[in-house]
């Protein structure tokens, strides 16, 4: 049986539903060569702030709990498209949501930790030849309530889900041509970095570049 390949489209990536359609080619390529894909979204574009925002008009102080239960709906937006994309070009695929997915947190609302991952039902879809979609960011806790991983969770869901699947690496597909020494947005004189260590990573997160999660490289 092939090896799992991991792929993750942040929000950017997803920005609009072109955007969606070309994520969708792009996937169907890989999965010439890689039967066996799942498929990390984050929320499209600007979606998790302006769910913050709307929050924050109904309260001034939202409850994290309820303030879960609503910017977690953006990466359920995104899974779902993209799982329509997708048949687009024939490719049979489901959308599954941190919960479906088996990604077990602590009860920190809005800063959970992955305390364990239990992927069955992606498991049993890659079996039936389907390409797995998961809504990144997000997960529930051991009390049953759903969370989210804090900002740029979704590529520490990508990361322990290649952990669970023991997948053969996972790609980030960003909106900028490689990684950079800082915020190429930012920047406009910014070095392109071919390769890098952990530790070099971390660092260069510190200094600001918006490359990854943290969490996502330790």
């Amino acid at each position: 049986m092939s090896k799992i390949l991991i792929m993750k489209f942040g929000g950017a990536a997803l920005f609009s539903v072109n955007k969606i359609l070309q994520a969708a080619s792009i996937i169907q390529k890989r999965s010439i060569q890689n039967p066996r894909i799942v498929v990390v979204v984050s929320a499209m574009g600007k979606t998790t702030d302006k769910l913050i925002a709307l929050g924050h008009k109904i309260s001034e102080r939202p409850l994290k709990r309820e303030q879960d239960m609503l910017i977690s709906a953006g990466e359920r937006i995104s899974m779902a498209l993209l799982a329509m994309a997708l048949k687009k070009y024939s490719i049979e695929a489901i959308s599954f949501t941190g919960s479906q997915s088996g990604i077990i947190t602590s009860s920190d609302h809005c800063e959970a930790k992955i305390i364990h991952v239990k992927p069955n039902r992606i498991i049993t879809e890659l079996k039936n030849n389907k390409i797995v979609i998961v809504a990144g960011f997000q997960g529930v806790s051991e009390n049953k309530e759903i969370t989210t991983l804090g900002r740029g969770g979704s590529d520490t869901t990508a990361v322990a889900l290649a952990i669970a699947l023991k997948a053969e690496k996972v790609e980030f597909y960003k909106d900028v041509s490689g990684i950079y020494e800082k915020d190429p947005k930012m920047f406009s004189v910014s070095k392109v970095i071919s390769e890098m260590d952990y530790d070099q990573a971390i660092e260069i997160i510190r200094k600001g570049a918006c490359i990854l999660h943290e969490r996502s490289v330790r």
